[in-house]
């Protein structure tokens, strides 16, 4: 964020002045947050690709591995978990199908529709790119003092929470 010129004490009025007791905004909070968030996520799959270069796949698709995981689905529900349009879950689930990680299964209860699945490849590249992280998350951990390590894993809950919060549809 850029900092804003400082103005010479004798011109500055009270107005000019922010207090420093004051709590930050919701909007500043969930600025900082998003900020802070958006730059893990970049530096995490961007040391990943250097650490291990066959570290390649888009995250839409991890994430569709991921949600794969539980259980078989069908196209659209894939696409309403993950918010997604149904045509770009296509595509997404074409380029799995072609990396030989999902597959198709018949729906029992409906033959006119089929079910994406995990295959063994999948769910191999899924435990790969799932350990890879934890290695890196690991390693980053411990480059941290012990006070910032713990409040790391102190906000877990909240944040967890938080991710819940956001799955939820908008009241």
């Amino acid at each position: 964020m850029p900092s804003s010129p400082s103005v010479p004490e004798s011109t500055a009025g009270p107005q000019d002045i922010e207090p420093q007791d004051t709590e930050p905004t919701t909007i500043e909070r969930a600025r900082r947050l998003t900020d802070a968030v958006t730059r893990l996520r970049r530096a995490l799959r961007s040391s990943i690709r250097t650490d291990y270069p066959w570290e390649s796949l888009p995250m839409a698709q991890v994430e569709l591995l991921q949600t794969l995981a539980a259980a078989p689905l069908r196209v659209g529900e894939l696409a309403a978990r993950q918010r997604l349009a149904p045509n770009t879950v296509s595509g997404l689930v074409g380029k799995l199908l072609e990396a030989g990680f999902v597959d198709r299964q018949a729906d029992p209860g409906d033959r006119r529709t089929a079910r994406i699945a995990l295959t063994p490849a999948g769910r191999r590249q899924l435990d790969d790119w799932q350990r890879a992280h934890e290695r890196r998350i690991a390693g980053a951990l411990d480059t941290l003092s012990t006070a910032d390590r713990d409040a790391v894993m102190h906000a877990l809950p909240a944040l967890e929470n938080l991710a819940h919060a956001l799955a939820e549809p908008p009241a």
